[in-house]
């Protein structure tokens, strides 16, 4: 019997199914937040496929931006809650606030927060946050519980545009030494400034979403594999499992990134790490000789990257 083979021996196409159906049934809420115009929803489809995308439930009172409405959106189990711009005036910024610290402190069917990651997104380009800043320490740090302090995730999008499009590669799609000691200098003083405020510790990270008009990619995503790594690492540990089936399957979209650490290979152990839990679950409630396999550390890498693209495999039938 071949390696692949005695791995997958270990779980019978009922745990399988089972596991697949948990993971459906596990629900993924993103908070989306940020000003107008710093590419909110083209860094949820430059990460994710969009397919299934549908909105199912708003927050207001009206059907238009200017009304301060928190929609979401639903691309199967992951719901993306999109917030309007930020900035706008003292008084729509006051009632985005209060609509935002509603949705924080919203619990589960298991009383736990709804929300399981807040992600913040910045214009790596511009140099007044001041909106950002005010919203972090008066609304998001106060509504988040102990356990979810680390839920926390800034991004500065836009990276190619910081410096105006100066000082960007466009042929090896990343930014020269000049543009990146400015958005380095960037991310630490937001960093700084948010430790100041809430004592919080928070590693902003620079990317770009790219950017696509009327079918044709003007820029293309850079640095989405780190950002994609660091949402995992946020996410509740066994949410993880549950979100990769989401992950958008157009390579190019995660092909740059600034290579201080395999990034890829940190999303895949941190899927395997999530998986491995339910596996687990599952061995325990159904029994299974998956129990032996993913107690010998030698054997759960290896069988956890033949099971999964077992599982999601499962996740195109019925």
């Amino acid at each position: 019997m071949s390696p692949d083979q005695s791995a997958l021996q270990g779980l019978s196409q009922a745990q399988l199914l089972e596991i697949r159906d948990r993971l459906r049934a596990t629900k993924i809420n993103v908070l989306m937040v940020g000003g107008t115009g710093v590419g909110k929803s083209s860094t949820i489809s430059a990460l994710f496929q969009s397919h299934g995308l549908e909105s199912k439930a708003t927050i207001g009172h009206g059907t238009k931006p200017e009304t301060m409405d928190v929609s979401s959106h639903e691309i199967e189990n992951l719901i993306i809650w999109d917030t309007p711009g930020l900035g706008d005036s003292p008084e729509k910024d006051k009632a985005h606030q209060n609509k935002i610290i509603e949705l924080l402190d919203r619990k589960d069917t298991k009383g736990q927060p709804l929300i399981d990651l807040v992600f913040l997104t910045l214009d790596a380009g511009s140099r007044d946050f001041s909106s950002a800043f005010t919203l972090i320490k008066d609304v998001i740090q106060p509504n988040l519980r102990d356990e979810t302090r680390d839920r926390l995730l800034i991004g500065l999008n836009q990276a190619d545009q910081a410096m105006k499009g100066h000082y960007w590669d466009k042929t090896e799609n990343k930014p020269q030494d000049k543009l990146i000691a400015r958005l380095d200098e960037l991310a630490q003083t937001v960093k700084e400034r948010i430790k100041t405020d809430t004592g919080m510790d928070v590693d902003p990270i620079y990317y770009s979403a790219g950017c696509t008009l009327d079918g044709e990619v003007m820029s293309h995503p850079y640095n989405l594999q780190k950002l994609l790594s660091f949402i995992m690492d946020r996410l509740p540990k066994k949410k993880r499992a549950a979100i990769a089936q989401h992950i958008n399957p157009n390579e190019e979209n995660f092909r740059s990134n600034d290579d201080k650490e395999d990034y890829q290979e940190k999303v895949e152990e941190s899927v395997l790490d999530s998986l491995l839990s339910w596996v687990k679950e599952v061995a325990t409630e159904m029994g299974g000789s998956i129990k032996t396999i993913v107690t010998d550390p030698k054997n759960i890498k290896y069988a956890l990257t033949v099971i999964a693209p077992a599982i999601f495999a499962l996740f195109k039938k019925k």
